[in-house]
């Protein structure tokens, strides 16, 4: 049966993710500068030269050449300041262009620079500013191998904040059989009510305390009033998971009916100081998260391992029927695993708000990434949803090494892939036979 899931959230998450990376037009063209009329056409073009062997001193008297779509060409010099600006009257493509015979001696253009630059002026761009690349290139170019412990310091960063969302995700799966869609929402949660407390005037601290707070009831008041009903009616599996992906849409646009749909961010969000440790660079808050997510992380493990109330989940996750016939409430440990899960999917939501703004969509957006996250390390396993969350963190971190940044996250889907294809249990998961 776990197998059956596991392909059908690949399958799922596939779809996802196609969806998400498929190319979006912009309803409006971006402009730049000021805006001109229909009726007068006029562009400006303008710039500014320097030498940057001359501790960016402008560069005076060069001569620009500017030839408009229509009409004759422009000449002007720059200023004392190196700086240029001049009206052409004619929207379209516009060649500009630096006469080097103007510059001072000892002024060059760089060796392979534009020259001229072609711009195309319209409607919604009718202003530009253009630089001209003047004398020897000094800027250092790191290779790529550079990029690679940086890369892997943020992937563990990522998937150590991804696995508070991912465990949650794994216990509830582990004790119910449920594969919950409304989980992205629940990292919403914890971000979207820090953000309306702290906007309201309370400290960032104190709003993040009354949301986790709040999500612990938050999981309670799910369990007791939607899922507990549906699992005495003996409502099936896909038909709970239907459920979540109504509650899912329910709630995300709830959210972003409390937001606007507009990003946002705390009050008390302040850009943090930087400090590199060799190659690494990072910031203290950075690493305060880092390790209030590792000791979260730690006590629930050790918590499900050593305690009474551990053992009796993984009684009642590994066989419901035989639990309750030995005496354990299994109603009263999933409602207790529905709480712990929302409540650690509201810490992830506060640390991601920090790092990736406060949106409506915040948890819909890493919702495929958890799935991928606790299908590699093992669907139903603590440690496996905590070993697979920090596999997809380095993946997606270190495949920006060869693919674009916008397509990071979908490389989580190829080791989603590789891991079926290979080992379908999870890393960390036990083989069943179905049939």
């Amino acid at each position: 049966m776990r197998l059956r899931i596991a392909a059908l959230l690949a399958l799922l998450i596939g779809a996802g993710v196609l969806i998400a990376g498929a190319p979006t037009a912009s309803a409006t063209p971006q402009s730049t500068g000021v805006t001109a009329s229909e009726e007068d056409p006029t562009s400006v073009v303008r710039g500014r030269i320097t030498n940057p062997a001359d501790d960016g001193a402008g560069v005076a008297g060069a001569t620009i050449v500017i030839t408009p779509p229509e009409g004759e060409p422009i000449s002007i010099e720059t200023g004392d300041d190196g700086s240029f600006e001049a009206e052409v009257p004619a929207l379209g493509a516009t060649e500009i262009e630096l006469d080097t015979d103007s510059l001072p001696d000892g002024v060059e253009l760089r060796e392979g620079a534009r020259n001229p630059l072609t711009v195309t002026l319209n409607s919604g761009r009718p202003s530009i500013t253009v630089a001209f690349a003047i004398g020897p290139d000094t800027r250092q170019v790191s290779q790529w191998y550079d990029d690679i412990p940086q890369l892997i310091y943020q992937g563990i960063y990522f998937g150590t904040i991804l696995a508070l969302g991912s465990l949650g995700l794994s216990m509830i799966f582990g004790t119910t059989g449920l594969s919950n869609f409304a989980h992205g929402e629940l990292v919403t949660f914890g971000a979207i009510v820090t953000y309306l407390f702290n906007s309201n005037g309370m400290s960032i601290w104190l709003a993040g305390l009354c949301a986790i707070a709040l999500g612990l009831a938050f999981g309670w008041v799910q369990d007791r009033v939607l899922w507990r009903p549906l699992r005495h009616r003996g409502t099936t599996l896909i038909a709970m998971m239907i459920v979540s992906i109504g509650l899912q849409f329910f709630l995300r646009y709830g959210y972003g009916f409390l937001t606007g749909g507009e990003t946002e961010t705390y009050r008390d969000f302040t850009t943090p100081t930087g400090y590199s440790l060799g190659p690494i660079s990072y910031t203290l808050r950075d690493l305060f998260f880092l390790v209030v997510a590792a000791v979260l992380l730690l006590v629930v493990t050790q918590a499900l391992s050593r305690t009474r109330l551990g053992r009796a989940t993984r009684a009642v996750a590994d066989n419901p029927a035989l639990a309750a016939s030995s005496g354990i409430n299994t109603d009263r440990v999933i409602t207790i695993v529905w709480v712990g899960g929302t409540a650690l999917a509201a810490i992830c939501g506060i640390m991601l708000g920090f790092t990736q703004a406060v949106k409506f969509d915040l948890g819909a957006q890493i919702l495929l990434v958890m799935f991928a996250a606790v299908v590699v390390g093992g669907l139903g396993t603590i440690g496996g949803a905590i070993l697979g969350s920090i596999l997809v963190g380095l993946m997606i971190e270190l495949s920006t090494l060869v693919v674009p940044s916008e397509l990071k996250f979908a490389t989580a889907l190829i080791l989603l892939v590789v891991i079926l294809l290979f080992r379908p249990q999870g890393l960390l998961g036990r083989k069943e036979r179905i049939g």
